[in-house]
């Protein structure tokens, strides 16, 4: 049909023009927030633009359930307000029989809305989650840079580099502070290389001095070096077996349906289902008085997307903490916001208006 093609093609400008301005919006705020972790130590320098992509990936599926919503929004509004509408009605046709044309258009997007709330999000926030643990394990010197002081992984050692080579293999102007249950170690030299052995590493200084106070009251010793080495360990990584919730397959949810894993559950079939009521939801919210502005229906839209996804969130923690159901929640806000939708939508469509049916019932009652 004609005018459902000329409503797609209409959808789908608007739906990417909404998608590029998201994205954008998103992906500038991810990146600021990523340099801030990377600057508090928090994630590798060199991986921020991965850790940025793999944030992005991960809540593209709400991105892409605002642009659709915004787009079919946008486009039924402006259809009021040319009056396209009172065309399309005057042709015998309802508002319900746009819900043909646009579910057409939409499934794809809902699909892979589903397709990204329940695998590639947890996939995403595993992959983000074994950056953070690989860089927050790092080895002793791994962590040493120029001209900053750099804590160990066991929080008892502090070191400090003046200027090191390029090949980070010696250096220049080296600081060591160690604590050790009753005793402070200081080491200073003028300069130390690392040297391996077999699958251990060895931290060999050069002209140096090395000052040892006993905290049990033994007192402090001052020696000389030209040459000190000490052997220097590096950190494993643990098992991810106690891996958050958010990073769990949707298959290993379903398998252990603990409070935790059943709010996790919620949330990510609740972001498959709400993109389903948002599209009823816009047409409904989609009608206008052709001489008022569209932008109060935008706002309410709007205000209607951020209640909603704030419940979903707001049951996940309430479902996570035992205080209510998994099934009763799903069903109450999903069901009940279709129900919603649908009656509104009915309303709407047969033109029913509450005080005819109010005098109707009370002309019965008598």
């Amino acid at each position: 049909m004609l005018f459902h093609s000329t409503v797609r093609k209409e959808l789908a400008r608007s739906f990417g023009a909404s998608l590029v301005v998201l994205v954008t919006i998103i992906v500038t705020m991810t990146l600021i927030r990523t340099l801030s972790l990377a600057n508090r130590g928090s994630v590798n320098p060199e991986e921020v633009m991965m850790v940025m992509g793999y944030t992005v990936l991960g809540y593209l599926a709400t991105i892409l359930t605002l642009s659709l919503f915004i787009a079919i929004v946008g486009t039924l509004s402006r259809m009021y307000r040319d009056s396209e509408m009172v065309i399309w009605f005057s042709a015998g046709r309802g508002l319900s029989s746009l819900i043909t044309p646009l579910f057409r258009f939409a499934w794809p997007v809902l699909a892979v809305i589903a397709l990204l709330s329940l695998v590639v999000w947890p996939w995403a926030n595993l992959q983000t989650q074994e950056l953070k643990e690989r860089y927050g394990k790092r080895g002793d010197l791994e962590r040493v840079a120029p001209g900053q002081f750099q804590e160990s992984a066991s929080g008892q050692r502090v070191f400090f580099l003046d200027k090191d080579t390029p090949d980070n293999k010696s250096g220049r102007n080296i600081f060591i502070s160690t604590r050790e249950k009753d005793r402070e170690t200081v080491t200073s030299a003028r300069s130390g290389h690392v040297e391996t052995v077999g699958d251990s590493q060895f931290l060999l200084l050069s002209n140096g001095q090395r000052l040892e106070n006993s905290l049990s009251g033994e007192g402090l010793r001052i020696s000389e070096f030209e040459v000190h080495g000490s052997r220097v360990k590096g950190t494993t990584l643990t098992s991810m077996d106690e891996s958050p919730a958010k990073a769990r397959s949707t298959l290993e949810l379903l398998r252990d349906r603990n409070p935790r894993n059943k709010g996790e559950l919620a949330w990510r079939l609740g972001n498959a289902l709400a993109a389903i009521n948002f599209i009823l939801l816009a047409v409904t919210v989609s009608s206008v008085n052709p001489r008022v502005g569209r932008s109060g229906n935008l706002v309410f839209a709007l205000f209607a997307f951020v209640v909603y996804y704030n419940l979903l969130n707001l049951g996940q923690s309430w479902i996570a903490s035992g205080r209510v159901p998994f099934a009763p929640f799903v069903l109450l806000l999903h069901g009940g916001t279709f129900l919603l939708a649908a009656v509104w939508l009915g309303k709407q469509h047969n033109n029913w208006r509450v005080a005819p049916l109010m005098r109707r019932l009370r002309g019965r009652g008598e």
